[in-house]
């Protein structure tokens, strides 16, 4: 393997990680608009009253994002542990058996693709610039300087969920009483066919099947809460 092969496959992995955190900040947001939405549709068909639609909406939205955000940051320490395990594994071997990890670098490269003779002399070369690099990229996926970041991810699914949850919120307690249902479900459909366009092409993906899943979805989680919310508001409760 050349420098330039080794500096593609690392940009490489850096370009996927990056795809992966846009993937779950659109899937976030999409979160954040069905779950708010279905909750302020549900409550407004038990009542039109417009402090309790906000604070419906508000406890929604915080609850979703405090989740969302707690969820991530649990999921992502536990990959990041993961990940420091790995590496502190492969650096013990590597300095207890050294040619034995040799011998394993060139098989890896090997089925990359290299004859054994290029591929032993790539692992050579790397091993004698940073094999425990050469290691973790090749053998675990891992680029040891941009281990996964709980903070981040929890940050960033906060966010997103927040910026989603938002339109729903919005758009049940701005407009007027007799427009504010149309402009709710409107919006929100409007906001679904966006994210499930956007997620269809971040996984190269046809986008009209995924645009009307993320729509349908919607549509029936916002039919199935209007109708118990009405049904609650008709027995009093």
């Amino acid at each position: 393997m050349t420098d330039t092969q080794a500096h593609d496959e690392a940009h490489g992995n850096g370009l996927g990680t990056r795809l992966n955190w846009l993937r779950a900040a659109v899937l976030g947001a999409n979160d954040g608009v069905v779950s708010t939405a279905g909750l302020v549709v549900g409550v407004a068909g038990a009542t039109g009253d417009r402090g309790t639609l906000l604070t419906a909406g508000l406890a929604g939205l915080l609850a979703g994002s405090m989740s969302m955000a707690a969820g991530e940051y649990v999921s992502v320490s536990t990959q990041r542990d993961s990940e420091r395990a790995a590496l502190a594994t492969e650096k013990r071997e590597l300095a207890e058996t050294p040619e034995a990890e040799l011998v394993e670098l060139t098989g890896l490269l090997e089925g990359k693709g290299l004859s054994r003779e290029v591929a032993r002399e790539a692992a050579l070369q790397l091993t004698e610039r940073d094999a425990l690099r050469a290691h973790a990229e090749v053998e675990l996926g891992i680029d040891p300087d941009e281990l996964t970041n709980p903070w981040h991810a929890a940050g960033a699914s906060f966010l997103a969920f927040t910026a989603g949850a938002l339109l729903p919120l919005l758009a049940i307690v701005l407009p007027p009483s007799s427009l504010r249902l149309l402009v709710t479900v409107l919006s929100v459909l409007a906001a679904l066919a966006l994210t499930g366009w956007w997620s269809a092409r971040l996984g190269d993906a046809a986008p009209g099947p995924a645009v009307l899943r993320n729509m349908g979805g919607g549509a029936v989680a916002m039919a199935v809460t209007y109708a118990a919310g009405e049904l609650l508001g008709a027995v009093g409760v």
